[in-house]
């Protein structure tokens, strides 16, 4: 048994039973179930519709995700989270070279490095080497002023916990930040890299060993020996190169508003719901959704 699920942008709403009676004909599906009016269906399917790509493509041009999956152990026991442009809207370190007068430069290798274009570690360090001398306490302001969180992000951390679920955001940003943004959420732990301070002073390093692509790999391994589940059990979510990894080992791997390369090697691509569509993908409805 496999499920197809629908999902439409929230502010939109824009899945009308017009729409869903022809999806259900396509894939040869017979009946379905609403998880949220307007918004997220379910159809069930005995098999794997060999059309699945031709209904993609025309829901996406109606700004509708679907996704394809079998329905057995849908509903994960563990999340692992990217955090820049996942669980936030921004990208942390080109925030602070915002504020460091090189904005423009670090976003450019921001967006090279999550494209697969450059390699991770390297492009962390030259970007890095250009926050020197910024006051530490611009951390604070940054969180304070320029962060928000991702819309859905208080709900799926708040219903898969509630649900009994592990939640783990793994970052190769850097520790200020999903400290912060973790316990304001509240992951069970967060993973991420070190910025270094001198004289209360960033000094333009970052700690070593860096943690990139395989460091998430790890992580999601580590926990699933920790909690004693398998990867099956596991739902993770990004939108980089260096989130690659997890997400094709997970059990589930979700492509969130992802650059191509990304979104191109995941069975799983949200290009418009937000973060509740990961809890819409585990068969949670709106009445269950915190």
């Amino acid at each position: 048994m496999y499920v197809a699920t629908l999902i439409a942008n929230s502010n939109n709403k824009n899945l009308s039973a017009l729409i869903l009676k022809q999806v259900v004909k396509d894939l040869g599906g017979t009946q379905y179930n609403v998880l949220d009016d307007n918004i997220a269906i379910d159809i069930p399917l005995q098999s794997e519709p060999i059309n699945f790509e031709v209904v993609w493509k025309k829901l996406q041009k109606l700004e509708i995700d679907i996704v394809l999956q079998p329905i057995k152990n849908r509903r994960k026991k563990i999340l692992l989270a990217d955090m820049d442009s996942t669980i936030i809207e921004q990208e942390c370190i080109d925030e602070l070279a915002d504020e460091a007068g090189a904005g423009e430069r670090v976003a450019e290798i921001t967006k090279r490095a999550m494209n697969g274009e450059l390699d991770f570690e390297e492009a962390l360090v030259e970007r890095v080497k250009l926050l020197k001398g910024l006051s530490s306490e611009i951390i604070t302001s940054v969180l304070k002023t320029r962060i928000t969180l991702m819309p859905g992000a208080v709900s799926l951390i708040k219903t898969m916990k509630t649900n009994g679920s592990y939640c783990a955001l793994v970052s190769g940003g850097f520790t200020d930040f999903t400290d912060a943004i973790s316990k304001i959420l509240g992951f069970d732990e967060n993973r991420a890299n070190t910025l270094l301070h001198k004289n209360n002073k960033l000094s333009g390093e970052v700690q070593f060993p860096i943690l990139g692509k395989q460091a998430k790999v790890d992580a999601l391994m580590d926990i699933s020996k920790k909690l004693n589940y398998s990867y099956d059990d596991v739902i993770a979510v990004g939108d980089g190169a260096n989130d690659l990894g997890m997400l094709t080992k997970a059990g589930m791997g979700v492509a969130l508003h992802a650059k191509p390369i990304v979104a191109t090697q995941c069975n799983a691509r949200l290009n418009f719901a937000n973060l509740e569509g990961l809890l819409y993908l585990q068969g949670y409805s709106k009445q269950e959704i915190l």
